[in-house]
Order: C-alpha cells, then structure tokens, then sequence
C-alpha cells in the first residue's frame, strides 16, 4: 500500500489516541518511498558513473592539419571567414574549396579539423570516422591523459564512414570492449563521449530512440538512432551501453541550426568489427555483390502472390558481366529471401551478399512473373569501380551543395514529398547564400524548370545565367518560399 493510501486507512478508523500513531505511520510510509526513489535515481548515476569510468580512458582527440592545394589559375571569389570542412572524407568534401575554404586576404594556412576516437586495441589502434581523418596531410592523436602522437598509418572505408588509425605507444593502451549492437534495443540507455567543440572528455546521455536508419553519406550501415547530444568534435567518438562496452561509432547529426537537436546516428560496432580486421590486414574492404539495381516492392497486388506488406525488393536492372546476369536474374523479378532469409529492405540485401565469401553459391528465393522460383547464385567480389554514382551536387559558384531527397531524410524534417533537391549547406558569402537558401531546404523549381532530384538541380542551374537571376523555389516545413539569386 502506498504511503497516501495508508494514511487515508488509517484516518478512516483511528480514534482518538490511535489516530496519533497512524499519521506516524503513514508519514513513515512517505519516508520510505522518497527514499526509494532517491535509491533508484542514485543507482542510475552509480551505472551512468561506471560505464563513463571504463569507457573515458580509452577515448580520444584526433587533430587533422590538411595543407592547401594550389589553385586554379584566375580570380576566385572571395570567402567572408574560415571555416572547416565538416564534410571531409564524405562524397560532398568537394564542395568546398580546394585546401579548404580561405579567410579572404590572409596568406594560406593549414585547414584544421577535429574529431574523436576510440582505443580499440592495446597496441594503439584506434577507430574513429573517415570524414574526421580523410584526405588529412597529418593526424594527431591526443590521449586522455594529455599525451599526444602523430598516426603512423591511416586507413579509411568510405563506404562506411570508418577509419582505423595505428600509433607508436610505448607501452599498452587502454583499450574499450565492445559490445554487441545487435542486442541494443529501442529504449535502451547509451553514452555518447567524445569532444564536441573542443570540450574534451565529455560525456552525454540519451536511450536508443531508432534502429536501421539509413544515410546517403554512410551508404553501406545501418544506423543506430539516439537522442544522446551528439555535436560536432563527437564525431568517431564511442556510443556505449551501461556495461560501458562501445556498440557504435558517433558519425552523424539531423540539424538545422549545426547543433545537436536530439537525432544523432552511430555506425554499429558490429559492422566496425567486420570492416576494421580487412582494413588493419589488407588496407581496404573487400565486398561481394549481385550486380542489381533494385526498388522496393511495395506494389499491394504481389500479396496475394505471399509477398508480405514491407517485404521484398524488385530488380530494377541487371548490370552486363555480374553475379546477377551470370545467374539469369531478370528486371522484374523479386527478391522475397537469401539463403533463407527474409529480405524487407535493399539495405538488408546489401547486407546479406556483401558480407559473403567470394565464389560461394547462394539461394535467391523469387517471385517471377507471379510464379515462386529459387535460383542459385554464385556471388563475387565487387570490383572497386562499380556503381561509381553520387546523389550529390555542388556548385561552387553559387556555394550551394544539395542531395537527392530520401524518405529517411523528409521523414526527419517534415517534408510530404518524396522528391526533389534538399540543401546540405549554403557557402556564406556566395549568392545561394546571399539570398536566403539555408541547411534543410527543399529546392523544387529553378526558374520554370521542376526539380525532382539533385541532378535535375544540376541540369537546371547549369543552363540558367546569374547574371539575369535565377529564381529558386524551395520548400520549407512553414511552406512555399522564392529566392532570386543574384551576382
């Protein structure tokens, strides 16, 4: 009974003398709950306190000095500040300027960039994020304990945004555990450490609020959500569990404003424990394939052919001398399971067949034309310029770079639609700028011409002249809004 309940009881039949021992009693009721509470909150910090005790030690600063690059012969325009590059490493890097983007009328200098990383290995290994390390002339390395070295050896997939560093202690390093993300579930308490800002050794609580998320930037994870405060310098620091074990890699934030605002994304430490072994061993990732393109096959009239709702992906194209052509798959056909699988997304495919053994033969269970089928596939190493494409464009005269629009994407910042060109950054100081377009917008139509993907936005731009103007319209979550960018 709780401590109001007994005190309602007792007033109820205390007459008079016993009357003074029951409010006694229920106060003491009061008393012990409160304290119970107290309890549990303490027992909650006491477990907050101990995973941030293993986990601190072994985290990390990783500086990054990248020299600038000479330029291109003639005038270039005029940058208003310096600042980094937050996207180095990724498939936008390129957005900006070469050697970074200049404080206009100072000599060049080296780009700095900041990040975190984990100590995964006592010998000096290190994991953090490609975009942190990528494309860097030098890598310093600064320990919890103030010592600082330079990376001896850099290697990076960017296809996961991971990166593995190696450094020349002396003696051992505390090195991280890490856990299983599989087991992590929505709800759970995690960690976030790392040093946004330049805040070192800092450390930010939250639960795992989504699991599967995908980002065009990290095209091969799938990502844990939290609502941990992940800012920039967090990148490639540890998210990690209550037993302080690390169960992903800190790589990404949905932001308007460049600050956290509760949707963070960490690469799983699954996946790293798979991807980190082939870079230490061989410097580069080694994936096999099918050779397909493919699309959801959300089409309701395959259900009464025992396609699930949210089941399956459709071949979309077969690509010439491919796993997939050699088998005899054909545009068209779905794909319900691998090796007795279910497959619900193209990321889950993906999933499936790269992590496979070159040369080993797989069952593809299908649907083609409204018939079940299995067919055998002998799966192959993916060659490193296949599917070569970017869902990005940039136009550095304008300082705009924009991306195809994923659900995932209009989802997180309230967008119906489900096409079109969103702004990933605007470049201060050039006309896209200039007349208004900001992070998060979503570019509809340039001039008369609609605009359905980035490059369609490509198209558009690269015919219209800025010296007549050119009329952007842009969606935004408070509605339709027009810029005219101008020189």
């Amino acid at each position: 009974m709780r401590c109001i309940e007994i005190r309602a009881a007792k007033l109820l039949v205390a007459w008079p003398i016993v009357f003074a021992l029951a409010v006694v009693e229920a106060r003491g009721a009061c008393a012990d709950d409160d304290a119970a509470a107290v309890q549990h909150a303490k027992s909650m910090s006491r477990a907050f306190r101990a995973a941030a005790r293993d986990v601190l030690p072994t985290v990390v600063e990783v500086r990054t000095t990248t020299k600038p690059k000479p330029k291109a012969a003639g005038p270039a325009a005029p940058r208003s500040r310096q600042e980094e590059n937050p996207f180095r490493g990724t498939p936008i890097e390129d957005f900006f300027d070469e050697g970074g983007p200049q404080l206009h009328g100072l000599p060049d200098v080296p780009a700095p960039g900041l990040g975190s990383g984990v100590i995964i290995d006592p010998s000096g290994v290190i994991l953090t994020n490609n975009h942190v390390v990528s494309g860097a002339d030098e890598v310093i390395v600064e320990l919890a304990d103030g010592r600082q070295f330079k990376a001896d050896d850099v290697r990076v997939d960017e296809k996961t945004d991971l990166a593995v560093l190696r450094i020349g202690a002396k003696e051992p390093l505390p090195a991280a555990r890490l856990g299983d993300s599989d087991r992590i579930e929505i709800g759970d308490w995690v960690l976030a450490v790392g040093n946004p800002f330049e805040l070192d050794q800092t450390v930010s609580a939250g639960i795992i609020s989504a699991k599967g998320r995908t980002l065009g930037a990290v095209g091969r994870a799938k990502l844990l959500q939290t609502d941990a405060a992940i800012n920039p310098g967090n990148s490639g620091g540890p998210l990690v569990n209550l037993d302080g074990e690390v169960i992903g890699i800190n790589t990404a934030i949905y932001s308007r404003s460049g600050g956290n605002q509760g949707i963070g994304f960490a690469i799983p430490v699954n996946l790293a424990k798979w991807i980190t072994p082939q870079l230490i061993e061989g410097g580069l990732v080694k994936r096999s394939y099918l050779g397909v393109a493919i699309e959801p096959a959300d089409d309701p009239q395959n259900r009464q052919f025992g396609v699930r709702p949210q089941q399956g992906v459709v071949i979309a194209d077969v690509f010439e001398g491919t796993p997939a052509a050699g088998a005899g798959l054909r545009k068209g056909d779905i794909i319900l399971r691998f090796d007795g699988r279910d497959v619900l997304t193209a990321s889950d495919l993906q999933e499936m067949v790269e992590r496979t053994a070159e040369g080993t033969s797989h069952k593809l269970d299908i649907l083609r034309d409204e018939k079940p089928a299995t067919v055998p596939v002998v799966v192959r190493f993916m060659p490193e310029d296949f599917g070569i494409a970017s869902t990005f464009y940039q136009n550095r005269e304008l300082g705009i770079l924009a991306t195809d629009l994923s659900d995932e994407v209009a989802e997180q910042l309230g967008y119906e639609e489900k096409s079109g060109a969103v702004v990933v950054h605007a470049d201060r100081g050039r006309p896209a700028h200039a007349a208004g377009l900001r992070e998060g917008m979503l570019i509809r139509r340039v001039g008369s011409e609609a605009v359905r993907s980035a490059a369609q936005l490509k198209s558009a731009l690269e015919t219209a002249k800025l010296a007549e103007g050119i009329t952007i319209e842009v969606q935004t979550p408070e509605g339709l809004r027009t810029f005219e960018l101008k020189q």
